[in-house]
């Protein structure tokens, strides 16, 4: 199966690095994404959500045929995947959500941000909870901080819009992979109708896998991430 790999937050292709090869040796054919604006010196002024929407559909449309697909986000790439299932819910045969998890209609990853801020930064590693940062030793810290590129501030403040059919996208499989928090405080989220996973309650068919580490299990347990996507791939 094609499997489009959408990084978070200030990455770019590289942070699959790791995952990448696992899939392709399990028989898969992985795509890994460098999203409009996350390329180093690129011009992020007029990079807006719509355009890493539109990406990860182009990543789609670009399998031959009419073979199934499975996205895989992290973080905000999470959204960017649940997004991209809308606009093409007969292509995508699951949507993998790593340490994330799909947006309702309207909400941002946070419309609070300065409205005429272009760029936004790696923060220092003091503004990350204690839970983002576990495994993350200082090496890892050192070679994410000097990968880090800028995030387009437009893709952070911007709402979340879709085109589809609410019942197709929401009846797309889905498995969220939880890192930094495990299943059973996200289902008792769930319970509390926390704004958080308030759209992943709405999904017809998911499953919550444990994977206890970091936010960036990409650089902190990639072997295990690896796995952990090949078993959702191959249900």
């Amino acid at each position: 199966m094609d499997i489009v790999l959408i990084p978070g937050f200030w990455l770019d292709r590289s942070a699959w690095d790791d995952v990448a090869p696992a899939l392709q040796a399990a028989g898969h054919i992985a795509h890994p994404l460098t999203l409009p604006g996350l390329a180093r010196g690129a011009d992020r002024a007029e990079v807006h959500l719509a355009d890493h929407v539109d990406a990860v559909v182009r990543a789609i449309d670009g399998v031959p045929g009419d073979s199934p697909v499975a996205l895989v986000g992290h973080s905000a790439g999470g959204c960017l995947a649940y997004a991209a299932a809308d606009a093409r819910p007969d292509r995508v045969a699951r949507v993998i959500y790593v340490d994330s998890g799909p947006l309702a209609e309207g909400d941002a990853i946070n419309a609070g941000l300065d409205p005429a801020a272009v760029d936004h930064p790696l923060p220092a590693w003091e503004e990350f909870d204690a839970e983002d940062l576990v495994d993350l030793t200082d090496e890892l810290r050192a070679q994410f901080r000097e990968r880090a590129v800028p995030q387009p501030a437009a893709t952070v403040r911007e709402p979340h819009r879709y085109t589809g059919d609410v019942a197709r996208r929401r009846a797309v499989p889905a498995t969220v992979i939880a890192c930094e928090y495990p299943a059973s405080t996200l289902r008792d989220l769930m319970g509390q109708d926390h704004p958080y996973v308030r759209e992943l309650a709405q999904l017809d068919d998911y499953e919550i896998v444990d994977l206890p580490t970091g936010h960036w299990p990409m650089f902190t347990r990639p072997a295990e991430l690896a796995r952990t996507i090949l078993a959702a791939v191959d249900r």
